[in-house]
């Protein structure tokens, strides 16, 4: 939090900003290097508070990757294959040298245990995924950096309850220090974004964590649980990709037309918009905590119900917008 001001004032002496253009929602020119301080904070805290055992060492590594690549993106502009080759290098080493990996459907479609290559192959794209769904809701004040404090909060807390995966949890609290002192800057009428380097140094943690949940808490329906507590980001990832598809766009073009940008429009400023999609998060992660006992494929099934309702919710919203 101290270096901050720092960052913030060199970035503004060397025009190190993100400019307003047609895809953005602010006015003036911010710096977007709060990734530098975050990753800083997040390093540090680890290394001088945390427990540093193999597995919190290969994330770190891999942590390291995705952040140069993300930097020099937020510095000069890096091409999407680049950025894409470097993900899955740096989601590579959580997976296949850390082995994070998803081992078990836990009963999901009638699978339980997965053979060796369909483990990795799928915690690839998982982790791709959700490091990518991170990075995409990063688009108004506060909205990425308060979304992951959450579920970071929430998955920690469970595994404090479990009392397992103390050297996580550090990982996890370090994390948690470093975002907080991010948010005091960028909660409102931001001085500083958080950038590529900041959303996907989250999003990449945030795998590392919820593979973690998923494997380690012992409740039966634990993989929708796990994706109940990044249900916004899926929401989110979900709707922007179909739209964009069905529009003849491809997935990975940039616009303003996620779930945060529908509520700005809706008149919302960007404080409520935060509270509205992190109590939505809550709700959903809460909803399938207490429906544990619940058969699992049922339980997906009413996951897959209240996200085909949320994103309709959402589209709603949209052609009420494109109709006044």
């Amino acid at each position: 939090m101290f270096a901050i001001p720092s960052i913030i004032y060199v970035a503004e002496r060397k025009q190190l900003l993100n400019f307003p253009n047609e895809r953005t929602t602010h006015v003036v020119s911010v710096p977007r290097l709060g990734g530098l301080a975050i990753f800083s904070g997040f390093i540090s805290s680890i290394m001088i508070f945390g427990q540093v055992t193999r597995e919190v060492q290969y994330l770190l590594a891999s942590c390291l990757v995705i952040f140069y690549i993300a930097l020099k993106d937020d510095l000069v502009t890096v091409s999407a294959f680049k950025k894409f080759f470097v993900q899955i290098l740096a989601t590579g080493i959580l997976v296949f040298i850390g082995d994070f990996r998803i081992t078990n459907f836990h009963g999901l479609f009638g699978i339980f245990q997965l053979d060796l290559g369909v483990s990795y192959a799928f915690t690839m794209v998982t982790v791709i995924a959700i490091t990518n769904s991170i990075n995409l809701i990063d688009g108004i004040d506060g909205l990425a950096g308060t979304l992951v404090l959450l579920i970071i909060v929430i998955i920690s807390s469970t595994l404090y309850y479990h009392h397992i995966e103390r050297p996580m949890i550090l990982v996890a609290s370090s994390l948690v220090g470093s975002l907080i002192g991010f948010l005091r800057y960028n909660i409102k009428n931001a001085n500083i974004f958080m950038g590529d380097a900041g959303s996907l140094v989250c999003g990449l943690s945030v795998s590392a964590l919820l593979i973690t949940f998923v494997e380690k808490v012992p409740e039966p329906n634990s993989p929708i649980i796990g994706m109940s507590i990044v249900f916004v980001p899926i929401v989110d990832t979900l709707r922007i990709t179909i739209v964009r598809i069905f529009n003849g766009k491809s997935p990975f073009s940039s616009d303003k037309n996620h779930i945060h940008h529908k509520l700005l429009f809706a008149g919302l400023n960007s404080t409520a918009i935060v509270a509205i999609l992190c109590l939505l998060n809550l709700f959903a992660f809460l909803l399938f905590l207490f429906s544990n006992s619940v058969n699992i494929n049922i339980s997906l099934i009413l996951f897959v119900a209240l996200l085909t309702s949320t994103i309709l919710v959402f589209q709603f919203l949209k052609e009420k917008q494109q109709q006044t």
